[in-house]
């Protein structure tokens, strides 16, 4: 075996050692926790480990749920030398009936998941009139009002009932009003007025920046709709599209009178932490003591937060550190985080005191003023085990004994170890750069195969295979995506199904392609789709020679969201 060969090896096995050694740890989420009867709800069964995971058995929901479907997702990443591996499943969910629904624990690989709860509520009256329409918007704002700085979540639904080839949706925007997205889109289904709709659901999260009554404009949708029924639909007969939001109103108030005017922190939840403590349990003079400050608040992004730090100590010097700050989305709310590390070196024997550090917010849940404390701390500090480097006070006076073998002796014993230790860094740097260049020359003389594997191309004939492979596996999504890009290799303009039906002559060939879509996209059951596919490709593309075929989408179609899963 080569060396390349077996270090690779070992670091694999050190990659995946960590992970073998602990159990998979497990998490039942949805994603969303309120529907309205007639909708439909993922439950996402999230095992950390990766493996082969069984689905559970989910008979015990058919009470409260119809089981639509199951599906699987697996992934893995390396990130600085640490392997994660995550694996999900989905289950489609249908509420039975109105009121809070429990979802039970599950037995999910090897651990056990925490219950839900799922809020089912009669569908919105208002909502009736719109269900004579194929496409049409709704907005949200919960809660209708809150206090400058506050975050309001805004929810647009886009229903549709036919496809949709091309869209494009806007985000809202508001003059004083900070926008973000929440995560990315959810899709699912919902019925009105007797009709089943697609769904894609958006969260932004608003931050009013002014007080008053705002009101958000509508917000607008254009796109392109087929038929899939319509056998004339899969020659460019798309019907154009466009719906708007009606405009939401929420009433925005100042800051209360008996609110903290230093820092005004309207938040869900705050929390203030002090983590660290002395190494070994003792704390000596001139040895660091490394403390974490944390801040946390469910609600406002970091930017909001105010900066870390501690107060000037007595007995001691502190050194910030650099600070980590970030946002990120947990559900609908927005979570901003500050983190700031401090070196304090005690410079006396004694006792060192940390003064309690506190924070005054506003529970916009409970509607009052909170604050967060970091209780006071004293600690002792012994005296350094050796002497400490400090510029002398008779430095003026040289000493009457000018050898004296003692102090000497006592100065150098705490180093000796640094030294050996600096010796044996410079010999493992040696050995590294050998070992480096001796790769190196290994390699210039001898190109990888790695190297010479991704030289490779991928042929249209070997596509064109690929594509007869997927035309036998029966999976629709499969088939598309192979047909897709066998064609992209003749045809590189080519951006979907719709263009490649399109540029094609042969009505064999546009058959398939229609009742490939059929079965894909509007989920009608086809039979022989593949053998039908591989039958009219077999011998390659009837190409059409006229200009239409070759430019047959001037403007490139847009894709905002994925509508089809």
């Amino acid at each position: 075996m080569k060396l390349r060969h077996l270090l690779a090896l070992l670091w694999l096995v050190a990659c995946l050692l960590p992970i073998a050694s602990r159990a998979a740890e497990v998490q039942a989420t949805l994603d969303r926790a309120r529907v309205e009867l007639g909708e439909t709800v993922t439950l996402n069964l999230r095992a950390d480990g990766g493996g082969l995971v069984q689905v559970p058995d989910l008979s015990v929901l058919a009470r409260d749920f119809a089981v639509l479907g199951t599906s699987s997702n697996s992934s893995v990443s390396i990130v600085n030398g640490n392997r994660t591996a995550q694996v999900v499943v989905g289950v489609a969910l249908r509420p039975l009936h109105e009121g809070t629904l429990k979802i039970p624990s599950f037995s999910f690989a090897g651990g056990t998941t925490a219950p839900l709860t799922l809020e089912v509520v009669a569908p919105d009256p208002s909502a009736a009139a719109s269900g004579h329409k194929d496409v049409f918007l709704e907005a949200t704002v919960d809660p209708a009002s809150g206090y400058v700085g506050q975050q309001l979540v805004y929810t647009m639904r886009l229903y549709f009932v036919a496809n949709l080839t091309n869209g494009a949706l806007e985000d809202p925007q508001l003059a004083g009003v900070d926008v973000r997205p929440l995560g990315g889109e959810t899709n699912y289904q919902a019925e009105r007025a007797g009709r089943r709709y697609n769904v894609v659901e958006r969260r932004y999260a608003l931050m009013p920046q002014r007080e008053g009554h705002l009101v958000i404009p509508p917000v607008a949708f254009q796109g392109d709709m087929v038929n899939l029924a319509d056998p004339d639909a899969f020659f460019g007969n798309a019907t154009p599209v466009s719906a708007s939001s009606p405009p939401v109103g929420i009433d925005i108030r100042p800051a209360p009178a008996g609110a903290a005017r230093s820092a005004w922190l309207p938040a869900r939840e705050l929390t203030l932490t002090l983590d660290g403590g002395p190494a070994q349990g003792e704390l000596r003079v001139g040895q660091p003591l490394n403390l974490v400050m944390s801040l946390q608040a469910t609600g406002l992004p970091y930017e909001a937060l105010p900066a870390l730090s501690l107060p000037t100590l007595d007995g001691a010097t502190v050194y910030p550190d650099k600070p980590v700050n970030g946002t990120r989305v947990d559900g609908q709310w927005i979570v901003g985080r500050r983190q700031q590390g401090f070196a304090i070196v005690p410079n006396r024997a004694g006792t060192l005191t940390i003064p309690e550090t506190t924070l005054t917010w506003w529970n916009v849940v409970s509607d009052h003023a909170e604050v967060a404390r970091i209780p006071a701390q004293s600690l002792t500090v012994l005296p350094a085990t050796g002497p400490v480097a400090s510029p002398p006070t008779h430095a003026a006076q040289p000493s009457p004994t000018p050898v004296t073998p003692a102090p000497s002796v006592v100065s150098i014993t705490p180093t000796t170890p640094w030294r050996w230790i600096a010796l044996g860094s410079f010999g493992l740097w040696l050995v590294s750069v050998i070992g480096w260049l001796w790769w190196r020359r290994r390699r210039l003389r001898a190109p990888s195969e790695h190297a010479r594997s991704a030289a490779a191309k991928v042929t249209p004939a070997q596509l064109h295979s690929a594509f007869l492979d997927a035309a036998r596996s029966g999976d629709a999504a499969t088939q598309a995506a192979a047909l897709l890009a066998w064609a992209r290799a003749e045809r590189p303009v080519l951006q979907n199904l719709g263009e490649l039906s399109l540029a094609l002559a042969a009505d064999s060939q546009r058959e398939s392609i229609a009742a490939l879509q059929r079965q894909h996209y509007a989920g009608v059951d086809e039979s022989g789709v593949g053998e039908r596919l591989a039958k009219a490709f077999r011998d390659g593309f009837a190409w059409r020679q006229d200009e239409q075929a070759i430019n047959a989408s001037p403007l490139p179609p847009l894709y905002p969201f994925n509508l089809h899963r």
